[in-house]
């Protein structure tokens, strides 16, 4: 069974080749468009990564991240920030329990490399 992506980025043409990329992969994706959505898809879901933008409409990924990282059904679940542009990103990522972060421009090999660390056997 293929491993579920929730993929939430407010800028459409991101968002598309981000799941594009995914889906080329093997992923199941599934994606949003601002905090609310990530908020209201991730309980549904239960996926295997979420990937968050941190410059949501709505509720900001950040804090979304922080609002699943305390949830029991769902704080297991590896959780990467995005952004552009945001001084202390690291220092957001950790204080929000996210387990990773990038930078705003990336690369794919970049989200590639990161999404597999997370899907990697034991």
């Amino acid at each position: 069974m293929a491993k579920r992506i929730l993929v939430v980025d407010d800028e459409a043409s991101l968002l598309f080749m981000v799941t594009y990329a995914l889906k080329k992969r093997g992923y199941e994706v599934f994606s949003g468009r601002d905090g609310r959505e990530a908020l209201d898809l991730a309980p549904r879901l239960i996926p295997d990564l979420m990937i968050l933008d941190v410059q949501l409409p709505i509720v900001n990924g950040d804090e979304a991240a922080r609002i699943f990282k305390a949830d029991e059904k769902l704080k297991h679940i590896p959780v990467i920030l995005m952004s552009s542009g945001i001084a202390g990103l690291s220092e957001k990522a950790a204080a929000c329990g996210a387990d990773a972060y990038l930078n705003k421009p990336f690369k794919f090999e970049e989200l590639n490399k990161l999404v597999t660390k997370y899907f990697a056997p034991g």
